[in-house]
């Protein structure tokens, strides 16, 4: 694990989060690592839920051939131990070509395994599916079906369903959070980001759904601001009567830090706060290969929750870098928050 020396705050922000980063704790040789969702285990451990794809891929190699592995480490600043694939590419399924995007979370006495699939290789067929398991270790039983589909030709969410975020809501209701855009929006526009990325919400009385859409409109809508404002890999969790959800900036504030916002009722959230900065905030390390065009930014920002109190203790997410030039789990204490 590289452990990196702090570096000095952006002036002039003041981030939510107060964070001392403890690394990249885990990184592979020949693979690009993302999506590191952590869940405290039985046995006291860290268990790591992660997307990979082979180094030979490049960093876009993700929508065609990523699969999802598992990982432990001793206790949360410790180097995780790669266990292993859990889901890969099925031909024939839905998920015929990429899995991606896992959220690991636990109700009652079961695991669900929250992920994205697409079957060709290309955004458009991104669905939501849910696996399910007794133990963290398997096995992994996952459906046929997508969990959660598009909304029809011209609605703001018709291109896919992608980035789960899931929340065990009010009135014994189960909240999957879910972002897309709309295809002909997409296909339309030019520039480094075309579409608008927003989030939906759906609710369903079981873990497994089936979900229903609370709205045809988005719960989260930046669209009518400047700059094509928007953002995505949302994590959501409950905290004193609150929603709380964080996610990396996709130009409210700019494409390198995250975002913090709140809601009572998962449907009307507050303005953007800033949760965390970018990486070279808190972390000095040399520059980047050319390849690696977005080294500095932390994404898929995932939460490792105090074990009994449910409040946010660790900060887990991907980065680019790393010794083999590609990218790793990156984690950070958190120090203390503002909610």
């Amino acid at each position: 694990m590289v452990v990196p020396s702090l570096y000095a705050f952006n002036a002039g922000i003041t981030p939510a989060f107060t964070l001392k980063p403890i690394g990249r704790s885990l990184a592979l040789a020949d693979y690009y690592i993302w999506c590191s969702s952590p869940i405290w285990g039985d046995d006291g451990k860290v268990h790591l839920f992660y997307s990979r794809w082979k180094k030979e891929k490049g960093m876009s190699g993700w929508i065609r051939g990523s699969e999802i592995a598992h990982a432990v480490a001793e206790h949360p600043d410790a180097p995780f131990k790669d266990l292993g694939v859990v889901l890969r590419p099925r031909e024939g399924y839905w998920d015929s070509t990429t899995c991606h995007n896992p959220l690991i979370q636990k109700v009652g006495d079961t695991y669900y395994l929250f992920y994205m699939g697409n079957s060709n290789g290309k955004t458009d067929t991104k669905r939501i599916g849910i696996a399910t398991a007794k133990s963290l270790d398997g096995p992994w039983q996952r459906p046929d079906s997508p969990a959660l589909m598009p909304g029809e030709e011209g609605a703001w969410d018709d291109h896919c369903t992608t980035n789960p975020a899931f929340v065990e809501g009010d009135g014994g209701k189960y909240w999957l959070f879910y972002k897309s855009w709309n295809t002909a929006e997409y296909q339309n526009q030019s520039g480094a980001v075309r579409g608008n990325r927003k989030y939906g919400l759906a609710k369903a009385d079981h873990p497994e759904g089936p979900y229903t859409k609370v709205s045809d409109k988005p719960v989260i809508d930046f669209s009518g601001r400047p700059n094509n404002a928007q953002l995505e890999d949302a994590f959501v969790w409950k905290e004193a009567g609150m929603y709380y959800m964080i996610a990396r900036d996709m130009g409210f504030y700019n494409h390198e830090f995250g975002l913090l916002l709140s809601s009572t009722d998962g449907l009307r959230w507050s303005e953007p706060r800033v949760s965390y900065l970018d990486m070279k905030s808190y972390v000095q390390e040399g520059n980047p290969p050319a390849h690696l065009k977005r080294f500095g930014r932390l994404e898929r920002p995932m939460l490792l929750l105090d074990k009994d109190k449910g409040t946010p203790r660790y900060l887990f997410g991907a980065t680019q870098g790393g010794a083999a030039e590609t990218s790793t789990t990156f984690v950070f204490d958190i120090l203390s928050y503002k909610l």
